[in-house]
């Protein structure tokens, strides 16, 4: 029999939304690989499941991949958990699916909740493109430079916040982004679950003096036509310059600024030269 590896998705929050199949496949699997073995195993007792758990989380996903395709070699089925939501995204489980791949055991997905795309349908902004950038980097400058990567993309963009940065991170994106519509989702399918929609503006406004607690999502809109038109070639020369004071080498940040403002890099190197 072929071995078998199980993504499972987890409640984010609500037990209730757990599945039958989820619950079926910890029933019966081998082994349960789990971020934190306490927090899985309160789900497991309120489930009344009783299985083995190991960890398996980013500090120890190396040597445990290996343990673990050991296991698949052995006929074993294995299921890995995340904390909460689906293994996968923005959670370990990318190691071991290439290790079970790698020796013909089956990856079998179990779907269940993922907390951005809850965030995001209940958003009210466009869901016909998404592009999910995960969390957003804890070090200013690493931040502002994804947000700058991504200005220009055209979809729905979504990142996970921390509470403790979430204010900072707001500013950031109002300052490179530009005061787009915006949603802000927190505690999603719990008790406390609260979305705030507006303008970036808006919403750094509310949260800059408030103290957040629980996961938080950022949905934020598009760039639109009338974005691109708004900005001046004068203005991207300055732009330039405040990427390159950020710590960006030349060609980097002439290749950001030309994405930012939806141009070509040779076209911005030409803005550039003719300012000069």
């Amino acid at each position: 029999m072929t071995a078998k590896l199980y993504l499972v998705a987890t409640p984010v929050g609500n037990l209730q939304d757990i599945t039958f199949r989820a619950v079926e496949t910890l029933r019966t699997v081998d082994i349960i690989a789990c971020e934190d073995t306490r927090h899985t195993r309160k789900l497991l007792n309120h489930l009344g499941i009783k299985k083995k758990l190991v960890s398996y989380h980013e500090h120890n996903e190396a040597d445990r991949a290996l343990e673990l395709g050991e296991h698949l070699t052995n006929g074993l089925s294995v299921a890995i958990v995340s904390d909460a939501g689906t293994p996968g995204i923005s959670d370990p489980s990318f190691r071991i699916v290439q290790k079970a791949i790698e020796i013909g055991a089956d990856v079998i997905p179990i779907p269940g909740a993922v907390a951005f795309i809850n965030a995001l349908i209940a958003s009210g902004l466009p869901t016909d493109a998404v592009f999910f950038g995960g969390f957003l980097p804890s070090k200013r400058s690493d931040r502002r430079r994804r947000l700058t990567e991504t200005a220009a993309v055209p979809a729905t963009l979504v990142f996970y916040e921390s509470p403790r940065r979430v204010t900072a991170a707001l500013a950031d994106c109002l300052d490179i982004l530009g005061d787009r519509d915006a949603a802000l989702a927190r505690e999603l399918t719990k008790i406390h679950e609260e979305f705030s929609r507006g303008k970036l503006s808006q919403l750094h406004s509310k949260f800059s003096s408030a103290t957040l607690k629980g996961e938080i999502v950022l949905i934020i809109d598009r760039i639109r036509d009338l974005e691109r038109q708004v900005k001046k070639p004068s203005s991207l020369v300055e732009r330039l310059a405040e990427i390159e004071a950020e710590g960006i080498d030349h060609k980097a940040a002439l290749k950001l600024v030309a994405r930012e403002f939806g141009i070509s890099k040779s076209e911005a190197y030409r803005i550039v030269q003719a300012d000069h």
